[in-house]
């Protein structure tokens, strides 16, 4: 499940090297490739800089000494560089493949309304938004990185070893000769230890994942703690979250111990490994440096060499504790991709042709046609319906809770596939949906108003007047304010809100779920006489359980339960007793309001 998770994660990543950004991409690399080799090189020198300085520091030889030291300044000066510009490609890499790989996600995430029908399946891609942002960063960054480390300890070996086999000669022991037997023994040291990280690191990438899941986990609940700060606070519920979050924390805590627990035994190797690494060529080299057979500087050549070596064969338990991070990561960003996978598998070619077709209309009109709407484990909901909503009609979509009718707003709105049958509507109208509760952008309430269209020139006559008929005059000098309007807004002031919005931008079909809910019942009698009388050529399909909303549509279509399916559609017009009720109701509205 691990390796196969990482290997779909490579496959979708290597996206980056194709496409649009295919030559940005292969530029990057190049750039990071050679500053790599110029490393690579400027760490030879500096190998070969040994040998030479204490070669000169033996014979005491100052005119050597003395040259010595300028060629270390000006390989520092070159180190640098290649340092420098290895930082710079490697990182811009990283913010552009983490950039593209960003885009893809969100891309899939948001399209044909995934952000939305991942809330309704069962799936194992929790917080998509932690998946994208934190997992897709280390991902990203972490997997640059250990290419990176790979490639330069496979150079490095291959470099260092050379030098090691030349440098450090033979050894003769008990009449047996063992050429390079530096190599020999820097191979087997690397080895053990390596090993043992292995041993110890391999159960340290489950628990890693493990702690990454609870993280996310607390900042979802914090999140929604925040995002609902007023309804917690009014119903007295500190204490419930308070304790919620404490023990969804303390389940954080026992994961995070565990991470703890074996990182701390594999740090038992890393601190050994940090004292012995440099003494281990010191005291195989020692005995051909007193018998005469290796110079003081060939011993701190081989030295540094074996020490380079050594680093290369132990790259990948050195970094053991970051790999487990990146399995982690990875994995997450593979869930959320397969997730969506599994959920466009389940909609068919286009998220279309295999559940409820959304289509065009022959003409004006807009069509039901043999629709059934499921819930997403195939229960029906509602069964078999048949409507045709003429131009310009208001119509009322009313119903008992569970009979579907949000869910056959959602269906319309091309947010709930599952089903089968067709809605048709006119190919070219401009259609808005008003939920219950309304979205408003980060930005000026300007922009929220005019949302999904911030950047249209709108006369301000025009939205002064309808803030001023929808009851929000007292906004109108705070339009260009900044504010979370969200959080800031009543639940009232933001339906009106909405209804404003569609009246600066009259959509020809306007499609509305619950959107006075939050109103009293004066407030709901003028925003639905608005409705009416401001949008006389808009087709309305509402939603809607208050009492009152009769008087404001043309008729209705009823959901009802039978004994086995799902709902069923009735339809009724107004008959001439609701119509006189109708006039009443309006007449006491129109009293009420002056």
């Amino acid at each position: 499940m691990q390796s196969g998770a990482s290997e779909r994660f490579l496959r979708f990543s290597l996206g980056f090297w194709r496409g649009d950004t295919r030559r940005r991409a292969w530029v990057l690399t190049a750039g990071v490739l050679f500053f790599l080799f110029a490393n690579l090189g400027a760490a030879l020198a500096v190998n070969s800089w040994n040998k030479f300085f204490f070669d000169a520091l033996e014979k005491k030889d100052m005119q050597t000494v003395t040259l010595a030291i300028g060629l270390v300044l000006a390989l520092a000066v070159v180190s640098a560089a290649a340092s420098v510009g290895l930082v710079h490609a490697r990182m811009r890499l990283q913010a552009r493949w983490r950039q593209w790989l960003t885009r893809a996600l969100t891309t899939r995430w948001l399209q044909n309304r995934h952000f939305y029908q991942l809330t309704v399946v069962n799936t194992e891609a929790d917080n998509p938004e932690a998946r994208i942002a934190e997992d897709g960063r280390l991902s990203i960054e972490l997997l640059v990185d250990f290419s990176l480390g790979v490639l330069n300890a496979l150079l490095a070996a291959v470099s260092f070893i050379s030098i090691l086999w030349v440098v450090g000669g033979a050894f003769t022991i008990a009449g047996y000769t063992i050429p390079g037997y530096m190599v020999f023994a820097c191979v087997i040291y690397s080895t053990v230890n390596t090993l043992a990280m292995y041993l110890l690191g391999s159960r340290l990438v489950n628990r890693v994942e493990q702690k990454a899941a609870a993280e996310a986990q607390f900042r979802y609940e914090l999140t929604r703690v925040k995002d609902n700060a007023e309804n917690i606070a009014l119903i007295g519920g500190d204490d419930d979250e308070r304790q919620r979050l404490d023990e969804t924390y303390s389940h954080l805590l026992r994961r995070w111990i565990r991470v703890i627990i074996w990182q701390g035994r594999m740090t038992w190797l890393n601190g050994a490994n940090l004292v012995l690494a440099p003494v281990v060529p010191l005291l195989l080299g020692a005995p051909k440096y007193l018998a005469g057979d290796m110079t003081l500087g060939s011993l701190m050549q081989a030295a540094t060499a074996f020490a380079q070596v050594q680093v290369a064969l132990n790259w990948l338990a050195d970094n053991a504790i970051r790999l487990a991070d990146w399995f982690a990561s990875s994995r997450r960003v593979t869930q959320l991709s397969d997730a969506i996978d599994r959920l466009e598998e389940s909609l068919g070619p286009l998220g279309q042709s295999e559940g409820i077709v959304i289509g065009a209309s022959p003409d004006d009109n807009i069509y039901l046609r043999n629709l059934d709407i499921e819930q997403y484990d195939g229960k029906l909901m509602i069964d078999d319906a048949e409507a045709i909503v003429a131009p310009g009609e208001k119509v009322l979509v009313r119903g008992d809770s569970g009979t579907g009718k949000s869910t056959l707003i959602r269906a319309m709105a091309g947010l709930w596939p599952w089903g089968s049958g067709e809605i048709l509507k006119p190919e070219n109208a401009t259609i808005a949906f008003m939920p219950q509760r309304p979205y408003f952008p980060l930005g000026t309430l300007r922009q929220a108003l005019l949302y999904p269209f911030p950047e249209q020139k709108v006369e301000e006559e025009k939205i002064r007047e309808a803030l001023t008929r929808c009851g929000l005059e007292h906004l109108i000098a705070r339009l260009d304010e900044t504010d979370s309007w969200s959080q800031l807004l009543s639940g009232g002031e933001q339906q009106r809100l909405a209804f404003a919005r569609v009246m600066i931008h009259p959509p020809d079909i306007l499609i509305m779920d619950e959107p006075t809910s939050s109103l009293d019942e004066l407030s709901q009698f003028r925003m639905m006489e608005y409705m009416r009388d401001f949008l006389p050529k808009t087709t309305v399909i509402h939603a809607g359980h208050r009492p009152g909303l009769e008087a404001f549509h043309d008729r209705e279509i009823k959901l009802v339960r039978k004994q086995r399916g799902g709902p069923a559609t009735t339809q009724e017009g107004h008959s001439s007793a609701r119509r006189v009720i109708a006039r009443m109701w309006q007449r006491l509205g129109r009293r009420q309001a002056g």
